[in-house]
């Protein structure tokens, strides 16, 4: 049979063994444009658990936007739009508004990517500037939260009358999922902030997982975190289908709200898988996630979950930024030995994106990986202890000299569904 997984902007269609067991999400079908709109802006007016966003902003001065970067598939322009028209209805001036990427520590973005993320005519009539992790002049510190990460946050975002979140909930690998607290911490916060709170120890709690919030201490800190940032009073989140078209809009409290999202979400994107999987094919989901190799490790995860340890994994990951972060790689290729690398992260944090290196190790150590892509070199890939290919076919008569493939699973939308094992 012929499954068709995202790719980059694409598909690929891959010819499959009919018992090949395909999950996928049950996501209602998302809105058209104009149904969009009239959704955000009634979500808007009223929101859960918080007054309407005009009410707050009446009472706002200063105000700050905070967005996703441009790995996350946020409809960053369509929420923006109104945000700032309410905004500026309620008589809260231009120059007081900030737009920030809150990029946590991914790269700054460049002009182009901001336009790209928001549309030229925000871009040009907005402050917008994306965060810097590592500027401490622009820090407040706000005390330590209950497991001791000391909380330094974006001055702009501290010192604001109102802070708005836009973003999406989808599911996220370690912190249970994305949107909410993640805005601020990582968003916004400091690199110090970032490392303590995506430590080891953190990491390597068995609820920091895909799915999980009660329990799970990156979630439970980054919580603690951001209801340290008083002006973090409302958030924006969409609801995609497998089209990454909206399909709903969470608006409100940015905990209460972001609660009844994940619940919402939950409904349609946890997904029995019938048995461990002698080999399962997963994407990350296509563009933009699918950007670079440091974010093909959540795909890798999700498959994990449903791979038999000894199994294999098939990684069909566009990557057009390449590895993505040159830390990330070398880590990640110090070493042939997966449970050597892990050792030296314990002993040796913090170490730049040790948490990503972290849980790409743990399904090295547990599955191989056999990575599709054309942007990453085969010799890179083999440092990094994965397995290349440049066509699915290839990656298919490599896998199955590895295993019977008796058992496969293929995971289309990658990281946002969450399989479980029955």
């Amino acid at each position: 049979m012929k499954v068709s997984f995202p790719y980059g902007k694409k598909y690929i269609e891959i010819e499959l063994p009919h018992k090949t067991r395909v999950l996928y999400s049950k996501t209602p079908r998302g809105l058209n444009e104009e149904e969009v709109r009239r959704v955000i802006r009634s979500r808007l007016e009223n929101p859960v658990d918080s007054p309407p966003l005009r009410v707050l902003a009446s009472r706002s001065r200063l105000v700050t936007v905070l967005i996703t970067d441009k790995t996350r598939a946020t409809p960053n322009k369509l929420l923006l739009e109104q945000i700032t028209e309410i905004l500026g209805e309620m008589g809260v001036k231009r120059d007081n508004i900030n737009i920030i990427v809150a990029t946590g520590l991914h790269k700054p973005h460049t002009r182009e990517e901001i336009v790209e993320l928001i549309g030229e005519v925000i871009a040009k009539e907005f402050n917008v500037y994306s965060h810097d992790s590592d500027d401490e002049e622009q820090m407040v510190y706000l005390g330590k939260t209950a497991y001791g990460t000391e909380v330094l946050v974006n001055k702009d975002v501290v010192e604001s009358d109102l802070t708005i979140g836009i973003g999406l909930i989808e599911p996220h690998f370690f912190a249970g999922y994305s949107g909410g607290r993640k805005l601020i911490l990582p968003g916004v916060s400091a690199t110090k902030t970032v490392y303590q709170n995506h430590g080891y120890k953190m990491l390597n709690h068995p609820r920091a997982d895909y799915g999980y919030l009660d329990g799970n201490p990156v979630h439970e800190d980054m919580v603690d975190a951001a209801k340290r940032v008083k002006s973090y009073k409302f958030i924006a989140h969409v609801l995609l289908d497998k089209e990454k078209r909206v399909f709903d809009v969470i608006a409100g409290d940015p905990f209460k709200a972001h609660e009844h999202g994940v619940r919402e979400l939950d409904k349609y994107i946890k997904i029995r898988a019938p048995f461990e999987a002698d080999l399962t094919i997963v994407t990350n989901g296509g563009y933009p996630l699918d950007r670079d190799l440091y974010q093909a490790v959540k795909g890798m995860v999700t498959a994990s979950r449903v791979t038999r340890r000894g199994g294999v994994i098939i990684m069909l990951s566009e990557c057009i930024d390449g590895v993505g972060h040159e830390h990330f790689r070398d880590l990640a290729s110090m070493s042939r030995d997966p449970q050597k690398i892990l050792e030296h992260i314990e002993k040796n944090e913090p170490l730049r994106d040790q948490w990503q290196v972290q849980k790409l190790v743990q399904v090295l150590l547990k599955n191989k990986v056999i990575v599709v892509t054309r942007n990453v070199s085969h010799s890179v890939l083999e440092e990094m202890n994965l397995i290349p290919s440049s066509t699915p076919e290839e990656a298919m008569e490599i896998a199955c000299r590895e295993v019977p493939c008796e058992r496969i699973i293929a995971i289309p939308e990658g990281p946002y569904v969450i399989p479980v094992v029955e």
